[in-house]
């Protein structure tokens, strides 16, 4: 949720820690902070809104001879956005100062014993509990470290936090249980942060830092040692192979677009040495058993690719699958029953709160979980029983696009993987995709992929220009799919939501009439999903109903179908259900046009952040 950066070094650390701020803004953007020792003080300026008013308060303030800061850029969870809710919050001696990713759930019970002993509140966030609950065990510890430690172990709940102390200047203090945080490895200067483009410009060595870890840093030395005992622990520092270029938006209006037209070169990446003439090759499978049936945890975006990869899944491997909201599988009583069911967890980040619970669950229960995540060295990757990466590289917007792609991809080449391993008595050899010559069509046209989505890219880019503007006075859509093409109606709701603030619904397109179809009128229109598969006669009879109640019909389709609609969108066509590669980056571009004209903030819509850390 959050965004943190701290910074220990010999570089002036204010607009070293600004510049991190800027790359995390879309981790949280109601309020930011910042903190820097100034003549044996803390210095603390916070404002409520865009990083741009804690900036202009910056300018008026003497930070140039401060080698030492933390900064924080947030996401509401404890407090309306407000400056007395900002970080950092600072104990009632103004000895200590704390920025801090998560909920402390046991915060109440903190501030009630404090306040018995005199400590005063200014604000409505847990994070003020935690950093006068340090100061007051400071009060009976021999040092900042053992305080710090004492305090952490008392809490309950999840966090990422970074500390500086009014003695000591020139140090940073961090721990993180169930948030993500990352040290930063650099020549004469370290860093924490919630994610790495906050300081990648400086150093691309980091330590992925664990539950129940704390870091002590200055410029010239760090050490990291458990919560639990204070004992040293030796982590070997990680290179990171892409730079910050790959995290810039290169002359495009927004992250998002940037990253929609990103998607060739996702795919491109995706299959880099994963596919033979024959079949898919991901040796990180090759000591896992072949799945008797598969658990599929996962949230928004995530869980959307989920519900499209269990067809192919189910179609190609043979391998019964379902597909479960991570929120709703954690607290449920699920029941693994047999020995050969195997869990994947789907996260971008690799450290969604939910889906890291489910997996964390479900290994309790003994099952073998599998990790499908985009962040090397993220909690999903490092704690799963063995992990795949989707190879997208950085994702800024909070709109999940290219991560969507990429963890289609995967699960495509998983169902491939798989169906070539299943044991034959248990393949349907009547299925066309496992015929080798439609084996070999079926990698030949994923290959194809890339080049296809590049050259079509600008079209629908047009495409999407001009519908948007035709129907942005819409306050309401409907989106409707059958099959495989349901998932997708469900995310192309999602967008138009989340970016720009139209209620829509995603509906599987034959539940219409049970029910949403008494909403359609002339100013309720719908986007329909009507490819060239098996179902385009029943998504056909579909939009005839809602022409028939007047309603209004974006069709997106393919050269050739015979469909009468207001506005026919066609995309190059491909076999069921790899169209969803030419039709996923068409109903992002809808939503981005849709958002840009009506002047929302694509890449930071209201009210969300990029990573969901906390419940």
């Amino acid at each position: 949720m959050c965004g943190i950066i701290g910074y220990a070094g010999h570089r002036p650390a204010v607009p070293v820690v600004m510049e991190g701020l800027r790359r995390l803004e879309y981790r949280g953007y109601d309020s930011a902070g910042a903190a820097f020792a100034r003549q044996g003080a803390l210095r603390i300026v916070r404002a409520k809104g865009k990083l741009a008013a804690l900036e202009e308060k910056l300018a008026q303030e003497p930070v140039a001879t401060a080698t030492c800061a933390m900064g924080h850029t947030r996401w509401a969870t404890h407090g309306i956005p407000a400056e007395r809710n900002a970080h950092p919050h600072c104990s009632n001696d103004a000895a200590i100062a704390l920025v801090h990713n998560g909920i402390i759930e046991n915060y109440q019970e903190i501030k009630k014993e404090l306040a018995e002993k005199g400590h005063v509140f200014h604000s409505e966030t847990d994070t003020e509990a935690l950093v006068n609950l340090i100061a007051e065990r400071r009060k009976s510890e021999k040092d900042l470290l053992r305080a710090f430690a004492v305090a952490l172990r008392e809490v309950r709940g999840a966090y990422a936090v970074c500390l500086m102390h009014c003695e000591e200047p020139e140090t940073i203090y961090a721990a993180r249980l169930s948030c993500p945080l990352i040290f930063g490895v650099g020549a004469g200067e370290h860093f924490v942060a919630s994610d790495i483009p906050a300081f990648l410009p400086y150093t691309r060595q980091v330590i992925f830092l664990e539950d129940g870890e704390i870091v002590r840093a200055t410029a010239t030395s760090y050490e990291i040692l458990r919560l639990e005992d204070l004992r040293p622990i030796i982590h070997e520092p990680q290179t990171i192979l892409w730079d910050m270029q790959a995290a810039q938006k290169g002359g495009y209006r927004h992250f998002m677009l940037k990253e929609i037209f990103e998607q060739p070169r996702v795919l491109a990446d995706g299959l880099a040495g994963r596919l033979t003439a024959e079949n898919a090759l991901l040796p990180e499978l090759d000591a896992l058993p072949v799945p008797g049936k598969l658990h599929i945890v996962a949230c928004g975006t995530s869980w959307h690719s989920g519900l499209w990869g269990r067809h192919l899944l189910e179609h190609w491997a043979r391998i019964p699958a379902q597909v479960e909201i991570a929120s709703e599988f954690r607290y449920r009583e699920s029941l693994l029953l047999n020995r050969d069911d195997m869990v994947l967890v789907i996260s971008q980040s690799g450290e969604t709160a939910d889906t890291l619970a489910a997996l964390r669950r479900a290994r309790k229960q003994g099952a073998m979980v599998l990790g499908l995540c985009n962040v090397v060295g993220s909690s999903i990757a490092r704690e799963a029983s063995a992990a795949l990466y989707t190879q997208a590289g950085p994702e800024i917007s909070v709109a999940s696009t290219k991560a969507m792609c990429s963890q289609m991809l995967m699960l495509a080449l998983m169902a491939l993987y798989w169906s070539e391993r299943k044991p034959a008595d248990n393949i349907d050899q009547t299925s066309a995709a496992f015929a080798p010559e439609q084996r070999r069509l079926l990698i030949a046209l994923l290959e194809s992929l890339p080049a296809l989505l590049d050259a079509h890219l600008p079209e629908m880019h047009e495409n999407a220009r001009g519908l948007s503007r035709k129907y942005a006075d819409a306050n309401n859509f409907f989106y409707l799919g059958r099959g495989h093409c349901f998932p997708l109606a469900l995310e192309g709701a999602l967008k138009l939501k989340e970016l720009s603030y139209i209620h829509a619904e995603g509906y599987a397109a034959g539940e219409m009439k049970h029910g949403p179809i008494a909403l359609i009128d002339t100013l309720f229109p719908t986007f329909a999903l009507a490819l060239d598969d098996a179902l385009f006669p029943k998504v056909k009879s579909n939009i005839v109903e809602v022409q028939a109640r007047q309603g209004k019909v974006i069709a997106l389709t393919n050269e050739g179908l015979d469909l009468t609609v207001d506005d026919r969108w066609v995309i190059p066509s491909l076999p069921a259900p790899l169209s969803a590669f030419m039709a996923l980056p068409a109903l992002q571009l809808f939503s981005y046009e849709m958002a840009d004209y009506l002047g929302k903030d694509v890449d930071q819509p209201r009210n969300l952040a990029k990573s969901v850390t906390v419940e």
